[in-house]
């Protein structure tokens, strides 16, 4: 009897260990399928990029998926000596990839008012100019405002993992304009998925 009940028991602890093993799988499989099935978010700030200087972003799939077409919308004011600068970035781009690992690649505008007492221009246009009040007694420029916008590329790598969290890009945002080209412009965002 005790030699029948040994290999009855080997069975059943088997068949419970495998039924385990398949719960698992199947709890790991819908929870794939349920961040498969989201719409993959994200907000960020990014240093460099199609910003300018750094901006603050919202970015979205288009589709409830995780990678393929999406884009994202940004904002950034920076302010130094009396130039002062506002940027609202616009981007859509593309995620290839998986498991919250991807190769992103875009294309957009970034639309700016860049105002200054001095004679600088944003981004190489070429309208400089002198405003002199009452030269040569007092030497003060009027405050002069320039509003345009600028193209951006996007290539680079995306950490967003599926279940949300810490997300991170790198890469380069070539930018250009009818009078300048950057093709090296850096990126780097730090940022949170959801």
């Amino acid at each position: 009897m005790i030699k029948f009940l040994r290999p009855s028991i080997l069975i059943l602890l088997a068949a419970f260990s495998l039924n385990a093993s398949a719960q698992k799988i199947s709890q790991t499989d819908s929870l794939n399928k349920v961040y498969a099935n989201k719409r993959a978010q994200s907000v960020y700030f990014e240093g460099l990029g199609a910003g300018g200087v750094y901006s603050f972003n919202y970015d979205t799939r288009f589709k409830k998926r995780q990678d393929g077409l999406g884009g994202r919308v940004g904002i950034s004011y920076f302010s130094e000596n009396d130039d002062r600068l506002f940027t609202i970035p616009v981007v859509i781009n593309y995620l290839l990839g998986k498991n919250g690992k991807y190769f992103e690649i875009g294309a957009g505008a970034t639309f700016f008012h860049y105002s200054s007492y001095s004679s600088n221009t944003f981004f190489g246009n070429s309208n400089s100019y002198y405003d002199y009040i009452n030269y040569p007694v007092d030497y003060s420029y009027e405050r002069h405002s320039q509003v345009g916008a600028f193209g951006s590329l996007n290539f680079g790598y995306r950490y967003q993992p599926a279940d949300g969290g810490f997300s991170f890009r790198g890469g380069f945002s070539p930018i250009f304009s009818s009078h300048a080209f950057v093709p090296y412009w850096p990126y780097l965002s730090f940022g949170y998925s959801f």
